[in-house]
């Protein structure tokens, strides 16, 4: 049996702001199937799902998209300005990354591509 990834799904009070400002930083597509009770982001390097709940976890998130940008500090300059929050500058330089807030307060973090790549290897 093989499983793979179907989608990372995030609990909100705001689906539908919070899957539109998704969408423009990954270059994805809403869509609403489900009267703004569960939204979709697609185009994206994964499928994005932003599920309404009441009472959304308290706290630092559990999970967070690890995402790579051709230039870390264009990218986290254009991401702060579209709204994202800053919450610290991380690595050396060996390997450096950004950890930030979307409009909900979900860290994510972006790191260069090449120096994520060579990370990996």
């Amino acid at each position: 049996m093989t499983m793979t990834l179907g989608m990372i799904t995030c609990d909100t009070t705001g689906p539908l702001p919070l899957a539109n400002w998704w969408a423009e930083q990954v270059g994805g597509e809403v869509a609403d199937p489900f009267e703004g009770t569960f939204v979709l982001v697609s185009g994206g390097p994964v499928m994005l799902a932003f599920q309404k709940v009441d009472d959304p976890t308290e706290g630092k998130n559990r999970f967070h998209l690890d995402l790579t940008a051709s230039d870390l500090d264009a990218e986290v300059d254009r991401l702060l300005g579209a709204g994202a929050g800053l919450v610290g500058r991380r690595g050396d330089e060996d390997f450096r990354w950004v950890t930030l807030t979307d409009p909900d307060g979900n860290q994510f973090c972006v790191a260069e591509q090449g120096e994520a790549e060579a990370f990996a290897s």
